[in-house]
């Protein structure tokens, strides 16, 4: 049985991708198996719709990014203003520097 295996060859189609199991000393195929099937074809109208539906949550993204921006630059007027008034009733001081000696 050893032998018999030993003289079959295993050819796999570069076309279709079905094997072939060829016995070398007679030149003859022994066993076929078909290629293996493909899953149908995609739905194009599916796609469509997820197209879309990615299309709008992309969008709906982009709005909630530029509303966030404006509120961002809102926000950081009014921590600049905040920080303005506090610092106008300060005196006006020289910075010190730490210096160490050692």
């Amino acid at each position: 049985m050893a032998q018999r295996e030993a003289r079959d060859i295993e050819v796999v189609c570069p076309c279709c991708g079905a094997r072939l199991k060829v016995d070398s000393e007679l030149s003859k195929v022994i066993s076929h198996q078909p290629p293996p099937r493909h899953t149908k074809a995609p739905d194009l109208d599916h796609i469509g719709q997820l197209l879309e539906k990615e299309k709008a949550r992309r969008e709906a993204l982009f709005r909630q990014g530029e509303k966030d921006e404006k509120v961002k630059s809102d926000l950081l007027d009014r921590k600049f203003a905040e920080a303005l008034k506090k610092t106008k009733d300060e005196p006006i001081t020289r910075p010190t520097r730490d210096i160490d000696l050692d």
